[in-house]
């Protein structure tokens, strides 16, 4: 029972008989020397490993700032890339919109071009026809005039009993005769249009 005591006062007998000091209990030597090893340490860290820290804080700090600016500064340079990039594709497709343009001007230059040489050379050629025509008319109508005119002489020479072998006299009968054919023939022509 004795032992129940000394363990509610919070000691234990001895050999001796007293009672050992108390775990819990103050001693100054004790904490005098603990907070000159604590402040020793203490001064050590601050010293010598919170700079350490500090730069190598510091240091990532930099290269995680230099590697931001760094790839903002690639960044804008893509992004200034791109946008010239985008300026020169839409500059190319106006120019080819602008080529596109004159090709089919020029084409249509082209067709013009040659539609007018093709209505001149069609006019040249139908004028050149009727030229032709012309020409060939004025020959049939001259070698008519010849054969009618020796045909009539001879024709009238028959119905007046008299040669007209004057030449003279033989133009002047003919002329006279196609007069009246074309007299004639020009008021049918009136009549009948």
């Amino acid at each position: 029972m004795q032992n129940l005591i000394f363990l509610a006062e919070g000691t234990e007998p001895t050999e001796g008989g007293h009672a050992p000091e108390n775990p819990l209990g103050f001693v100054p030597v004790e904490f005098a020397l603990s907070l000159v090893t604590f402040g020793i340490l203490l001064f050590l860290i601050w010293k010598f490993v919170a700079p350490r820290f500090e730069q190598t804080f510091a240091e990532r700090t930099q290269a995680i700032e230099g590697g931001i600016a760094a790839a903002e500064t690639k960044q804008a340079e893509a992004d200034a890339k791109l946008a010239e990039l985008e300026k020169q594709l839409g500059d190319a497709r106006h120019e080819a919109a602008r080529i596109r343009e004159e090709a089919r001007e020029q084409g249509a230059q082209i067709v013009a071009e040659m539609r007018e040489t093709a209505q001149a050379e069609s006019a040249r050629i139908v004028e050149h026809g009727k030229a032709q025509i012309e020409a060939e008319r004025q020959q049939a109508v001259t070698s008519l005039r010849a054969e009618v005119g020796a045909l009539a002489t001879g024709l009238a020479g028959r119905i007046v009993g008299e040669s007209l072998e004057d030449e003279a006299r033989q133009s002047r009968v003919v002329e006279r005769f196609l007069a009246d054919l074309e007299a004639s023939n020009s008021t049918t022509s009136g009549s009948v249009n």
